[in-house]
Parts: structure tokens; sequence; C-alpha cells
């Protein structure tokens, strides 16, 4: 299994929100910005830190994949 961030991006353009005033809002680097854009992992914890910043749940803003799907 693979995750994407792509419902994160929609959101963030649908709210007007730059990657970073995500950064600033979240408290997060721009290492983490440059992870999601990578479709990377991230911990629980900044996870649960971007869904608190856009007061949305976590299927809003991530979706897992099967690898074969790419």
């Amino acid at each position: 299994m693979a995750v994407k961030y792509d419902r994160l991006f929609h959101l963030m353009i649908d709210r007007k929100i730059t990657n970073a005033q995500l950064a600033e809002k979240a408290g997060v680097s721009a290492n983490i910005i440059t992870r999601l854009k990578r479709n990377q992992y991230l911990s629980m914890e900044t996870i649960e830190r971007l869904c608190n910043t856009l007061n949305c749940g976590v299927d809003e803003i991530l979706e897992f994949y099967s690898d074969e799907e790419g």
C-alpha cells in the first residue's frame, strides 16, 4: 500500500492556503511539505496536526492505494 496526498492539495486550493501558510499554521517544516508533494509517509502526529489545522478528517487529506495503481 502507498499513500498520496492529492486530496490535501485540492483542499488547500479550495481554501486558498499556500504551502508556506500551511507549514506555519500547522507548525511543521518545509521538509514536511516536500514529503507531502512526494507522497511519502508521515507520522500520525504530523497528519493529526494537519487535520487540526485544516479542521478536517484524515480521509479528506490522504488516500491509500495499491502499489500496482502507481
